[in-house]
């Protein structure tokens, strides 16, 4: 009660913050007089006489109020489009490093515009992330105009583009493109054998355009960089054979609240006869029962044109947030092979990764990152807590008058889906636009087929028509319009009522028409879409039909934000059924339970405000079981996090090339100190062995060493490690001379990467199988993060020893033939990095579960990483497999 006493007085945070820039809106309005009599020429030189000022020590914030009246100046004269006071006031939240929260239509494209140009002064690139391919081409169009009117360069990263085409882009002022582009190219960037391949620059500003999509949902799939592993396809499809014989609850169980799959004590017997093994667990046969566990998480889990679609062959993934296809993505740790194996398809080989980021840590990289979206305030903590961000919701320019009715509840689907295709008819007989969201391609494809009974001409948008997904959208507010789409409707394209003349206009004389022919098209298709306007109006507007409630509340708020745009009419409505996901899994028994008791029927609905508590608890369940496990996800990637600066640092160190010698000559130091640690002990006594120290050495160095040589006076470990030291050098340099410092240096460069990239591979390879079991220390009392940095410290420690090893190694045994030949070897070492990698998702967080097990080896085989059978203790690739 007193805290809303006081809001009241005060006003909230959100309020007290918005009032403190409205000095700064009143100062850029103050220059817009001035403005207007420039000429184009004139208005286009202030980006020089910026640049200027900015080098004589001025900052962007005293920049501020004058660039941003240049800024809606340009726009008004390419654009016809000015800002808004309350769109200046977003300009200002996002230029200050903080997310702005815009209802759908209120021009978050635009306001986008005033801190990218302020930013892009400095000549450090600035970034806009979109959520595809076709937002990154048609934003960097559209709003390019702007900025190529006031000087600067606008670049695109979309897919496909070469190493050459994507420099280009990331040197331009502005850099437009999709956050999966951007996390690659840098992964990317640190897998590369020149400095000058790199494509990014130092990751300076960047605006995120709907934010709490890529920032929050997709932050639970890290991206993966991987190559192929040398197992085996075979046994996918054998255990595939033996699925369809397990039955549910005799053979297996399903948690489906954390989307996991168990095998009954009979299921383990039924898989032991029909595999005709006699221990499922036996550590022989522990592979046996990972292909089990993913071929039936592949079976039960998983559903094709929900999770997937097969399109020529090959399983697509699709993007449970929205609803598009993900192609060269793929599920780790056999789960894609097993889904292959299950829609019979040819199986690829498994992967192993080469290199992984999370999106949390790729993003906290950026100096200054802001972000923009029509729904953050509701996970305002999660980027107040992960990313330092904090939530200014901007007020609207028009109030809104979107009616959201509360929603409608049915015992079954099929009498949902009834009430919904009869809604639609009776909308659909006054005109009004009818937009009926779906949270699978499957539901939408037969929602579509029930309409089809009644005649009534409509679209359907999911991932298996995203190419016309622009188009179909943008005529979703014509009159009498029925669109049925998946979640990919929710995101970047404007609904407008009436429809969208210029789509109109540009499809009625096609793509190859000239700009003369388009314009000459233009007024007609404005005078229809504004005479449709006005009936749509008097229809009531855009009406938004859900069909079934989304794990997370922004994905629902999306779709109803869909209408009511700037001040417009609208409605929105969710018709629910027991039967779905949300509401089976998270209390669906208690309410069919009161519902039978009742005695209602099948077609009657229920709503009341109890029911509509329920759904929102389910949600706010699933929302802060997903929090907790991005959480989880960034605890321990963050260990990663640490590891990976480290190697990525010593990586363009290397590649530099200028200290290599120096770095060299260090890891030779430290070789000797590990040397005379092991085999010189503090004082010379029997227990000493000039022996093994000599044999340590002559293996290490390449060079013969005699103890006896050293003098008697200087045999202290101190005087040993620096004679040993001297010796070592000359031997070295004698190197230098016979094959010339040039080679050498390239030497030293390939071999320190190439082990690097090795060491580093093998690295997250155990990180991963340490991170799969680590969950179990805490049935041990200790605390599973804890022991994993602990573990996972102790493993790069030995993964750098082992680095400074093999490095010095390797340089003193390698035979010079040619200066050819360094070239040769240099290039075969570029050719291999880039061969057989794919980009994807590890199947644990795409299946939102916990931690996923191993893959452990299905072949008789001694595996590169095992030790070697000689007893040698080393492993099998560095011993007799070499």
């Amino acid at each position: 009660m007193i805290t809303i006493l006081l809001k009241k007085i005060f006003g909230t945070k959100n309020e007290r913050e918005l009032k403190t820039i409205q000095p700064l809106v009143a100062r850029i309005n103050e220059f817009e007089a001035s403005l207007v009599s420039l000429s184009d020429q004139d208005l286009a030189a202030k980006t020089p006489f910026f640049r200027e000022r900015l080098e004589k020590g001025e900052t962007l914030e005293g920049l501020l109020p004058e660039a941003f009246a240049v800024v809606r100046e340009a726009s008004k004269r390419v654009l016809g489009m000015r800002h808004f006071d309350v769109q200046l006031i977003g300009g200002v939240v996002l230029h200050r490093g903080q997310i702005a929260e815009m209802k759908t239509g209120e021009g978050k494209t635009l306001v986008a515009t005033l801190p990218v140009y302020l930013n892009a002064l400095e000549e450090k690139g600035v970034h806009v992330v979109t959520v595809n391919d076709y937002l990154a081409r048609r934003d960097a169009e559209w709003m390019g105009r702007v900025y190529t009117f006031l000087g600067l360069r606008v670049g695109t990263i979309v897919h496909g583009l070469n190493d050459k085409e994507r420099q280009w882009a990331y040197n331009a002022d502005v850099t437009y493109g999709t956050n999966n582009e951007f996390g690659f190219d840098y992964l990317r960037d640190n897998m590369k054998f020149e400095s000058s391949q790199f494509v990014q620059r130092p990751l300076h500003f960047c605006i995120v355009d709907e934010v709490d999509s890529i920032l929050i949902d997709e932050a639970r799939t890290p991206l993966i960089i991987s190559g192929q592993a040398e197992q085996s396809t075979q046994l996918y499809y054998v255990i595939n054979g033996i699925i369809p014989y397990l039955k549910k609850e005799k053979h297996f169980t399903i948690d489906e609240k954390a989307k996991s799959v168990m095998l009954t004590e009979e299921g383990v017997a039924e898989v032991e006869g029909r595999l005709n093994l006699q221990n499922l667990y036996d550590p022989q046969n522990i592979h046996f029962l990972h292909h089990v566990n993913q071929a039936l998480r592949a079976h039960v889990l998983f559903t094709s044109d929900v999770d997937y679609v097969v399109k020529d062959g090959e399983v697509l993934i699709v993007d449970e947030f929205t609803g598009r296809l993900m192609p060269g993505r793929r599920w780790s740790d056999g789960l894609h092979q097993a889904v292959e194996a299950k829609e019979n398809v040819r199986i690829e080989n498994e992967n192993q990764t080469l290199a992984t980021i999370t999106f949390q840590n790729y993003f906290r990289m950026y100096k200054k990152l802001s972000g923009m979206t029509g729904t953050a305030d509701t996970e305002a903590e999660e980027f107040a807590k992960i990313y330092n961000l904090d939530v200014r919701v901007i007020p609207t320019h028009h109030d809104m008058i979107r009616e959201d009715k509360a929603d409608i509840i049915y015992k079954t689907e099929a009498a949902k889906f009834n009430a919904i295709v009869e809604q639609v008819r009776q909308s659909h007989a006054t005109h009004q636009p009818v937009l009926v969201g779906t949270i699978s391609i499957e539901k939408s494809e037969r929602l579509s087929q029930l309409i089809d009974r009644f005649g009534i001409p409509h679209h359907v948008l999911n991932a298996k028509q995203h190419a016309r997904e622009a188009e179909i959208v943008a005529q979703a507010g014509r009159k009498g319009a029925v669109t049925i789409a998946t979640n990919m409707a929710g995101r970047g394209t404007d609904i407008l009522l009436g429809g969208n003349p210029e789509f109109l206009a540009r499809a009625k004389v096609g793509s190859e028409a000239t700009e003369e022919s388009y314009q000459n098209t233009l007024p007609h298709f404005r005078t229809l879409c504004a005479q449709e306007k006005e009936e749509v109006l008097k229809a009531g507007g855009l009406l938004i039909i859900g069909t079934e409630r989304h794990e997370s509340r922004r994905i629902d708020n999306q779709l109803r934000g869909r209408s009511g745009r700037q001040g417009d009419p609208g409605r929105s409505q969710f018709y629910l059924s027991l039967q779905d996901d949300l509401l089976r899994i998270f209390g669906g028994e208690k309410i069919s339970g009161l519902m039978e008791r009742m005695g209602m029927q099948e077609n009657e609905e229920i709503q009341h405000p109890w029911l509509s508590r329920a759904i929102a608890n389910a949600q706010r369940k699933v929302e802060a079981h997903n929090f907790q496990i991005r959480k989880n996800l960034l605890e321990f990637d963050d260990v990663m996090n640490q590891q990976r600066t480290t190697v990525y640092r010593r990586r363009r160190e290397i590649l530099e090339g200028k200290e290599n010698r120096n770095l060299f000559f260090d890891m030779i130091d430290e070789s000797i100190t590990a040397i005379i640690e092991e085999c010189v002990p503090d004082r010379l006594d029997e227990t000493f062995d000039p022996q093994l120290l000599e044999e340590r050495v002559t293996a290490r160095f390449n060079m013969p060493f005699v103890f006896r040589e050293i003098p008697a006076e200087k045999r202290t470990q101190d005087a040993i490690g620096s004679a040993l030291y001297e010796r070592v050098i000359a031997h070295y340099e004698e190197r230098e001379k016979q094959n010339g410092l040039q080679v050498m240096r390239h030497i030293e460069r390939i071999l320190m990467l190439q082990t690097l990239d090795g060491l580093w591979k093998d690295h997250l390879l155990q990180m991963d199988h340490l991170k799969e079991g680590i969950g179990l220390r805490g049935y041990g009392q200790k605390d599973p993060l804890l022991e994993y940095k602990k573990e996972g410290f102790f493993l790069f420690r030995e993964m750098m020893r082992r680095l400074t090893s093999d490095v010095v190694e390797k340089l003193f045994r390698v035979q010079v033939t040619s200066e050819e030949s360094v070239a040769r070897a240099e290039a075969q070492t570029r050719q291999a990095a880039s061969q057989n990698v794919q980009y994807g998702a590890p199947s644990a967080f795409a299946a939102g579960g916990g931690l996923s097990q191993p893959s452990p080896s299905g072949s008789s085989k001694v595996g590169r990483n095992d030790p070697c059978p000689c007893g040698s203790g080393k492993k099998y690739k560095r011993c007799h497999g070499v």
